[in-house]
């Protein structure tokens, strides 16, 4: 410690000297200033109270200046994060060119301190923000030493999470991060990395929180947690030296992505404790929705005041926390549906009972208003306003896997599957009449897929026609005729992914998503070594997720932070071992050999 404070006050001239030895587009000095290019350098520390390394701090009234050689502004007051952090946050006030932080309780004794200012300070001018510091010190007589690396990333899509909080525990219960603060914290960056130094050389549990209201606790109703399965030993010593403690441009990929991990984290959002009704709304004469708090409700009796029990159709998603309501029955309904609902409701004490409730469906102004209007104005009613509505349509490039789509805007009452019309053309301009399946979706009633018992062929046109008033819905009205017409892709620059998989032990959800991973084009439901096909791909990036469906319900399922249940296991194929992105060309057979028992090692 003497050596190092030998060398502490050569620290700012040296940050200074950092700066200048860096090249930048600055405005000639020689000229008038309104002439010159933009300023684009960032602030630079010309000095620091307390130095570095000090230890002995005082708890009461703790005060640290950061002086920098130009004027600066507080660009965002929750990028000054103090580790362990106290129960309320820090307060950066400016005074000249200093930025003056101050603490309104008293520090912990013998207690190593880091105090970050990453992405919170920025010029007064021309906004160049600067890039960082960490001050180190303590209010006991040493430094703690040891330091970790991590990265912490959403637990469906594996995309780094910016801004969570990683905390670190010595107390190992599990309630913990309910209660206490952590005894060492820090933020993500723009890439989900963390990285925590001067901590002490002992066990501790290890979490991540996106934490919400910035309490530095874990909200479980409101928050997504992610936890480390093993208790954590830092093994590695901090110094100055490390890649990783850098302070890096975050839209220098080739940097950021060369720093070292020790630990990954996954988020997740745990299934809420607590089951109660949330949400409510009446979206139509005969329609209505209510959320609950938590998946998997259990409702024992519902019912529409006023109306016999089979006239109400309902359907929960499947996460059975989400319920739509109809009212079969054509009668004019009143402005206020009155449902009779008996759920297993948390009392008081946090258990759940059965509970009956009356939830009230009202109109809004909104809604009302459009209503009188259309009675109104039934002159203007037009032919669509009295058709049973539905949406028919084919993907040429999945309809050999998913059929025709179909779905209605509301239940039906009646249905003419039968007199569905599917015909074929072939190249040859030759027509040929052939049958269809009907699979009724099970998690949506309004839903289905027509499949033709043929396979499709290529250069062949496909025709599915609805006939007029083959299906009635719950308003009374009949369909309009439509028909969808289909061809599979026969362009030559399209490609495809073929993935021959092996090590196949148990059930597996296998998704071709986009570059953004936010939406899916192809998915399988596997449990045996087989081949997987992924025709009709345009040149582009792309990626592929495969889900351990441990809970064999075809649902991608979340974990349990009492419970130590991670959420269900995904990996992405990565076909260079280092990127996830699958990079497409035109006129591709791109082929892999995948072992599923290896990935999720």
């Amino acid at each position: 410690m003497t050596k190092l404070k030998k060398f502490l006050p050569l620290i700012p001239a040296a940050l200074v000297l950092a700066s200048l030895m860096v090249p930048h587009g600055c405005a000639n000095t020689t000229t008038p200033p309104s002439g010159g290019p933009k300023d684009t350098i960032p602030p630079v520390i010309t000095k620091l109270s307390p130095m570095p390394g000090t230890t002995n701090v005082p708890v009461h009234k703790t005060k640290l200046t950061f002086t920098f050689n130009e004027y600066v502004k507080i660009k965002d007051a929750n990028g000054v994060y103090l580790s362990p952090p106290l129960e309320k946050k820090p307060k950066a006030t400016i005074k000249g060119k200093s930025v003056v932080v101050t603490f309104e309780s008293d520090l912990d004794t013998n207690t190593t301190y880091t105090l970050d200012l990453t992405g919170a300070i920025a010029d007064n001018n021309e906004g160049n923000l600067f890039p960082g510091y960490t001050l180190v010190f303590s209010t006991g007589s040493q430094i703690d030493s040891m330091c970790l690396t991590g990265i912490v990333q959403d637990c469906n899509t594996l995309m780094p999470v910016k801004g969570a909080t990683v905390m670190l525990y010595k107390d190992q219960a599990d309630s913990a991060i309910f209660l206490r603060r952590p005894v060492a914290a820090a933020k993500t960056d723009d890439w989900g990395f963390f990285s925590i130094r001067n901590i002490q050389d002992t066990v501790y549990r290890v979490y991540a929180i996106k934490d919400e209201n910035n309490n530095n606790l874990y909200d479980p109703e409101s928050e997504r947690v992610a936890f480390l399965d093993t208790l954590f030993r830092p093994t590695i010593q901090y110094n100055d030296s490390l890649y990783e403690f850098k302070k890096f441009d975050m839209k220098d990929t080739a940097l950021c992505l060369a720093r070292n991990t020790q630990i990954e984290l996954n988020l997740f959002r745990e299934r809420p404790s607590k089951q109660y009704i949330v949400k409510k709304e009446r979206v139509g004469e005969r329609t209505a929705y209510m959320t609950f708090m938590a998946p998997d409700t259990k409702i024992h009796d519902m019912r529409i005041k006023g109306l016999p029990r089979e006239k109400l159709i309902h359907q929960f998603n499947p996460q059975k926390d989400s319920l739509e309501l109809w009212v079969n029955d054509q009668r004019k309904m009143p402005d206020t549906l009155q449902l009779v609902i008996k759920y297993d409701k948390t009392d008081t004490t946090g258990t759940l009972k059965p509970t009956e409730e009356t939830v009230k469906f009202t109109y809004t102004k909104e809604q009302r208003g459009e209503m009188m209007k259309k009675k109104n104005n039934t002159r203007d009613r037009k032919h669509e306003d009295t058709l049973c509505v539905m949406t028919a349509k084919a993907d040429p490039t999945t309809v050999e896997q998913y059929g025709f789509d179909i779905e209605f805007q509301y239940p039906l009452i009646q249905d003419g599957w039968d007199q569905l019309q599917f015909r074929s053309v072939n190249p040859r301009q030759q027509e040929a009449v052939g049958a269809v399946e009907v699979i009724k979706d099970s998690t949506n009633l309004r839903h289905f897929r027509v499949m033709p018992k043929e396979p499709f062929q290529v250069g062949y046109d496909y025709y599915l026609k609805i006939p007029h008033r083959q299906f009635r819905d719950i308003n009374g009205f009949y369909n309009d005729s439509t028909q969808v017409k289909v061809t599979l892709p026969n362009d030559d620059k399209l490609s495809s992914i073929t993935l021959e998989l092996s090590g196949v032990h148990t059930k597996y959800i296998v998704e071709l998503l986009n570059e953004k991973r936010d939406k899916v084009i192809r998915s399988f439901i596997i449990e045996k070594d087989g081949t997987l096909l992924f025709p009709y791909l345009k040149s582009g990036n792309y990626c592929v997720r495969m889900t351990e469906d441990r809970s064999n319900n075809n649902i991608v399922d979340t974990g349990n932070l009492l419970e130590h249940r991670q959420p269900e296991k995904v990996r992405f194929f990565k076909p260079d071992k280092e990127k996830f992105l699958i990079k497409v060309l035109e006129k591709a057979e791109m082929v892999w050999e995948v072992n599923m028992e290896e990935l999720f090692q």
